[in-house]
């Protein structure tokens, strides 16, 4: 079932909690003064949230990179999907949300594919061309981004964009969470870093009034943005909330305490002192999308 009043990001980001934002929110508080991320991602949570501002932070800077490309066109939204349309073009893609260009044979030859058959090598060269440049061209991300496998950004150890063609396109989703992207945004009071976390937060002034709300990589699942958390990073994080809450400062996190027979210890040991809520999680993995068995939680500590 959609989630007909949730606005979803068009980032639409492996481990995005647009699923579960009205889950979420309703442990939030009524009032928020500025609204607080430290790991935005795609940014579905904040989209949802009202506040008088907005601080978002994520260490990968192309995410960032991304987002900031997409305010750049606040009031020129028209100008954002004619250069998109011009790249869509430029390189052969296919693009329903205007026309249908997939032939038919193909349709009927790769039933469940033809969207990734169709545009296997248009993409390889759009990629190879984001790669030959100074990876700096946002829009040209955004673009593989959408037309990739999973809808992912992946870099391998080289620094070259590597992730496979998916079977998507830019479509009638797409364009929907653009819009909204852009008409939410342009009452918003956004303010975007792309910083380690305990990094962003030493230049934050944060009160009482304030919401820190934290969806960091969990310790015991697999995927690229977990690949730089560990257990002592884990502890740095916790061990920062405990901080907050001596300072009054409120906070909500989300993570997973249970995946595969894993357990995250750590968590579960620290979240004995403030309120946990059991959430119903949609972790997808790259490696693996198969069904999982998995305990997501909501800690706060108000």
């Amino acid at each position: 079932m959609k989630n007909l009043n949730v606005n979803r990001s068009p980032l639409f980001y492996v481990g995005d909690k647009y699923k579960l934002v009205s889950e979420i929110k309703a442990y939030f508080p009524s009032t928020i003064r500025q609204f607080v991320e430290p790991f935005v991602g795609g940014g579905s949570v904040y989209l949802n949230v009202e506040a008088e501002n907005y601080l978002l932070n994520d260490i990968n800077e192309y995410v960032i990179g991304i987002h900031r490309m997409l305010l750049s066109y606040l009031g020129k939204e028209k100008k954002f999907f004619a250069d998109v349309e011009n790249l869509i073009n430029l390189y052969g893609l296919s693009f329903s949300y205007k026309e249908d260009r997939v032939p038919q044979a193909l349709k009927s030859q790769f039933v469940k594919t033809y969207f990734a058959k169709y545009n296997k090598e248009a993409y390889a060269k759009m990629r190879a061309d984001y790669n030959k440049g100074n990876c700096s061209d946002s829009l040209l991300l955004y673009l593989l981004l959408i037309y990739g496998f999973n809808r992912m950004i992946r870099f391998n150890s080289k620094g070259d964009f590597n992730l496979p063609v998916g079977n998507v396109d830019f479509n009638q989703n797409t364009v929907n969470a653009l819009n909204s992207y852009f008409r939410l945004n342009s009452h918003k009071r956004t303010h975007w870093t792309a910083l380690d976390f305990e990094d962003f937060f030493k230049s934050l002034n944060l009160n009482e009034q304030d919401l820190v709300y934290l969806d960091p990589p969990y310790l015991i699942t697999f995927s690229e943005y977990n690949k730089l958390w560990n257990p002592d990073t884990e502890r740095r994080l916790l061990r920062l909330l405990n901080t907050f809450n001596t300072q009054g400062i409120r906070f909500a996190i989300s993570n997973v305490t249970h995946y595969k027979g894993k357990v995250n210890d750590i968590f579960i040991e620290w979240s004995k002192q403030y309120n946990s809520h059991s959430i119903k999680s949609n972790y997808i993995s790259f490696h693996d999308n198969t069904i999982k068995q998995f305990n997501e939680v909501l800690v706060t500590n108000f």
